[in-house]
């Protein structure tokens, strides 16, 4: 590929506080400047932090990093600030004739302010398999950003080539017209000269028409393609934007690597790939906390404060008291009977272990796949340029040779339209051919896990610095 942009963020196995989408506004779409015409590299980076779908995948990130901060959490004590103010009256029996009544009345008001601490000693790796869970879902939700990441600039060097594509067919279509043109001309003077019939000139009129129905389909396509690029990036859909020409051919387009190498990489570099990996971990950690949940453990709870307290009865008097007072207590706790409910967690957690692991093989298969269909078809793309590259130069110079014989009244109209028609035909294949070459060059970057990597890539284009 001719550009590739950077992302700080995608490939790391942690999510960096400091990358974009810090802010918790609502994004706004990006503005365009319509009168520059832009590059590819330049859409990438918009996309990237435009698109609606890289904001969602990257707030889901940072959601997954504040959960390995809550699991963390667990392994430090809790403290709160307790108070109690109360008043509570008491009926307390007492023997008569101590109490006339057989009973005493008593009335406490109560102010007891306190600090309440709580901290687990032991839950027999039940927070430790919690804080495993979390790191494993935070590297899948990395991943996943990271995929999306590419799949954002996957389908947007798509549109960017499909603006592309329709600004060549339409550059194709509108010399269609001006060739037409130059036949009908031709014919006309030839029957004024009495060398051409008149439906010669009514057939080359009637390409003529042909040609600048061709012409206004590819403006509509360009633009309906200048459409859907814009929505790629994020912004405003509409048809004003410019966008910058490869400044290299496809024909410089190679593959670097073997097919097994290809294969390897995909597999070690796929974040989809390390995604469902990441999720096989978290279900791995599930495992261990339901498996916890059926052992003991031990807490600490403490709790110091100061009790004021001035209580009144109807027999008697009772003294007022305003003193510290605490209390610390460990606690045992080990679940006996559940009904089996923390045996059928255990085997929901193995049962979800096994699914993960069906899935990943599953992903790998298809990975694998997608790697030899990018890589077959980008062979197959390179030879159909070729054979189109060919076939252009070959009608085109059947074209010139017949038209100058046309001219000269050596052939028919006949022959003219025939060697037109195959230049028309030529003409769009060509572009075509080449948009292909370049889109099948891209999806084997996508079908191996390179795009937006630093690390080399399956496809390359050298340049006069021998980079990409």
């Amino acid at each position: 590929m001719q550009a590739q942009a950077s992302l700080a963020c995608v490939g790391r196995a942690e999510i960096a506080s400091n990358c974009f989408y810090g802010t918790s506004t609502a994004p706004t779409p990006p503005a365009i400047d319509v009168t520059h015409p832009y590059a590819l590299d330049e859409l990438i980076d918009i996309a990237e932090t435009s698109h609606p779908r890289t904001r969602a995948t990257w707030e889901q990130a940072k959601q997954a990093a504040e959960r390995v901060g809550i699991a963390r959490a667990a392994y430090l004590p809790e403290f709160a600030l307790l108070a109690y103010f109360g008043d509570e009256r008491i009926i307390s029996p007492f023997p008569k004739p101590l109490a006339p009544r057989g009973y005493t009345l008593a009335e406490m008001p109560t102010v007891a302010p306190k600090i309440g601490m709580a901290y687990a000693l032991f839950d027999s790796g039940a927070r430790r398999a919690q804080l495993d869970q979390a790191k494993a879902a935070q590297l899948a939700a990395t991943a996943h950003f990271a995929r999306t990441n590419q799949q954002v600039a996957y389908d947007l060097v798509r549109a960017y080539y499909a603006v592309l594509t329709g600004e060549q067919r339409l550059e194709a279509a509108e010399q269609e017209l001006r060739t037409a043109r130059t036949t009908q001309e031709a014919a006309e003077a030839e029957l004024a000269q009495g060398r051409a019939t008149l439906p010669d000139v009514l057939n080359a009129r009637a390409e003529t028409a042909h040609a600048t129905y061709d012409r206004e389909a590819a403006d509509g396509a360009v633009r309906e393609a200048r459409v859907a690029l814009r929505e790629q990036m994020g912004a405003e859909p509409s048809d004003e934007i410019r966008i910058a020409r490869p400044t290299a051919t496809p024909e410089t387009l190679e593959v670097t690597q073997s097919i097994e190498t290809l294969v390897h990489g995909a597999l070690e570099h796929r974040p989809d790939l390390q995604q469902i990996a990441a999720q096989l971990q978290a279900s791995e950690a599930t495992i261990r906390e339901a498996r916890a949940k059926m052992r003991p453990s031990v807490q600490l709870s403490a709790q110091l404060g100061q009790t004021a307290l001035w209580p009144t009865s109807n027999y008697g008097e009772l003294g007022a008291a305003d003193q510290t007072t605490w209390n610390a207590a460990v606690n045992f706790r080990w679940n006996l009977f559940d009904g089996g409910k923390r045996k059928a967690e255990v085997v929901a957690a193995q049962s979800a272990e096994r699914e993960r692991a069906a899935e990943l093989r599953e992903e790998q298969n298809r990975v694998v796949r997608e790697v030899w269909t990018a890589y077959l078809g980008f062979r197959t793309a390179q030879r159909k340029h070729e054979a189109a590259m060919s076939m252009h130069r070959a009608a085109r110079a059947s074209y010139d040779a017949s038209f100058d014989a046309y001219k000269y009244g050596v052939k028919n109209y006949i022959d003219v339209a025939a060697a037109e028609k195959q230049l028309s035909e030529s003409n769009f294949t060509r572009v075509a051919a080449e948009s292909e070459l370049w889109t099948r060059a891209l999806a084997l970057e996508f079908a191996t896990g390179h795009l937006l990597r630093s690390t080399p890539a399956p496809v390359h284009q050298p340049t006069a610095t021998g980079g990409k």
